[in-house]
């Protein structure tokens, strides 16, 4: 690599501003494990291919290049690699295929994709498919120096994370996945975890949307105890339960004076979640000057504590949001950023509401009673069975509240049992739907209005509103399985079609918790 600025290539260039500078030192491992770590740089430009190996090496790293991509495609297959600095555009076989290629290979492999075309597409792309990171060309030598430090320590951290849980799989037969797996075995349950166990090894930014209490910050502690960065802390901040001034002081810190109670200076929340996760829950509740402020965190790394004038840290987090709102709608609002969003957003996860899995309640239910027994009673009596004809009538219930307020009803329920071998549906508490909907045969009734209309007219009118509300129960409580709704219905498949064709339901819109 070139001494002198004036001579060196187009697209590797040093640092020109005090940021560069800036070297992330605490993300940097020490030079015996950077020579335990194998990298292989893959680019057909001469110059950046080997002006990146002569920097790494003198580092310490152990470092191969190949300006091939068939070439590389064969070398990853016959040896690993722990980290892997790749091309997006090359000649032949092009950088999406490359790291498909990797990752089915190693999967544990981090793979740091390297672009002179950084359009947001093709990043979004690259990290959904399973980058650890981009390098947008052209980059410095300290840029390279800090994103590999990063890496490199989390290639570290993640040779420890697996032989901690291979050793507790070999203590206790299982690893971490049994933590959640009793939460549910539907397919839209089962997808959104299915994602969150692709997205985890990854430093891409999550975003979570669903109701409130459908287990967001489950998710987001999920995410990170299977990351590279589970040795690290998660931190959580609920940006919609402090005031503007506050949450600002909370997430940056604050110096000496920068307001009255500010006695000393205080580092916050970003800082104390480096190296780990910050988990941002009610973003949408986040002002917009807060909103700016985490923008240049996202993108530059640093930051800079209220009342300060310089920059007072340079982190590494890894961020997940989430939200009960539907965020484009408040994008539309002038709520939240765009590029915020859009920062955030790399991995969507929506998580189902409770009423659109119905299959998965008697295992939540069950486990929640005998947590909550094992608590309240401290063992001293059996707990009784929830019969069937009780695990049908809370699947039968609205759930607004989801998850969470089915926790609340098992609670309840164990505190206020009798001695019993069996729990019927009258020993449940009651609903609190407000609507009825929860009790058996309310959802449909007589109306004034349908009092006011020609019985034969009325008579049509609640028909059809039975129907309806008849087939979105029947087909959640199926879980969406059309064979089993009709069997439960008594009626074959083609009628239940065409039923759901007369009121104009897709099953798609009502598996997500539609009309």
């Amino acid at each position: 690599m070139a001494s002198n600025e004036s001579t060196a290539p187009a697209r590797w260039r040093r640092p020109t501003s005090g940021r560069d500078e800036e070297a992330d030192n605490d993300s940097v491992v020490d030079r015996e494990a950077r020579e335990g770590i194998h990298v292989l740089i893959i680019d057909d430009e001469d110059t950046i291919r080997e002006s990146c190996a002569s920097v790494l090496a003198q580092e310490g790293y152990q470092v191969k290049t190949e300006s091939r991509g068939d070439r590389a495609q064969q070398l990853v297959q016959r040896r690993a690699f722990d980290i892997v600095l790749l091309d997006l555009y090359m000649h032949g076989v092009g950088g999406m295929k490359l790291l498909e290629a990797i990752l089915k290979t190693t999967p544990e492999c981090i793979v740091i994709i390297m672009t002179g075309n950084p359009s947001v597409e093709s990043s979004l792309a690259a990290l959904k498919s399973g980058a650890w990171d981009y390098l947008p060309k052209p980059f410095s030598s300290t840029q390279l120096h800090v994103l590999m430090g990063r890496a490199s320590h989390a290639v570290v951290v993640g040779r420890d994370s697996r032989q901690r849980q291979t050793s507790l799989q070999m203590e206790h037969g299982h690893g971490k996945d049994s933590e959640v797996a009793f939460l549910g075995s539907s397919e839209a349950f089962r997808s959104a975890l299915h994602l969150a166990r692709k997205v985890a090894r990854t430093d891409a930014s999550v975003f979570i949307t669903g109701e409130s209490g459908t287990g967001k910050e489950m998710f987001a502690n999920y995410i990170h105890s299977q990351s590279r960065r589970s040795a690290r802390p998660l931190i959580a901040l609920n940006c919609a339960a402090l005031p503007e001034t506050l949450l600002e002081s909370e997430m940056f810190g604050h110096v000496k004076g920068a307001f009255t109670g500010a006695v000393k200076d205080k580092p916050g929340l970003l800082e104390a979640a480096h190296r780990g996760t910050l988990f941002l829950d009610e973003l949408g509740e986040m002002s917009m000057t807060i909103q700016a402020k985490l923008l240049r965190v996202l993108q530059d790394g640093v930051v800079r504590r209220v009342g300060s004038s310089s920059t007072d840290a340079v982190v590494d987090v890894r961020f997940i949001a989430a939200t009960n709102q539907e965020p484009l709608q408040a994008v539309e609002e002038g709520k939240l950023r765009r590029d915020l969003y859009y920062r955030l957003r790399v991995v969507p996860i929506h998580l189902p509401p409770l009423r659109a899995r119905p299959s998965d309640i008697p295992v939540l239910a069950n486990h929640f009673f005998l947590q909550y027994w094992q608590r309240h009673r401290e063992g001293n009596t059996s707990p009784p069975a929830l019969s069937e004809a009780a695990l049908r009538e809370l699947q039968r219930r609205n759930w607004s509240g989801n998850v969470r307020e089915l926790q609340n009803v098992m609670e309840q329920l164990v505190i206020l049992t009798e001695a019993t071998l069996e729990i019927g549906p009258d020993d449940l508490p009651p609903p609190d739907d407000g609507d009825g909907s929860g009790r058996p045969g309310g959802g449909v009734g007589i109306s004034d209005s349908l009092l006011e209309a020609e019985y034969h007219t009325a008579r049509d009118l609640l028909v059809a509103e039975f129907e309806q509300a008849y087939l979105e129960r029947l087909i959640r409580n199926s879980d969406g399985n059309m064979s089993e709704a009709a069997r439960r219905a008594g009626v074959d498949r083609t009628t239940l079609y065409r039923l759901m064709q007369k009121h104009e339901l897709e099953k798609r819109d009502l598996m997500e918790g539609g009309a």
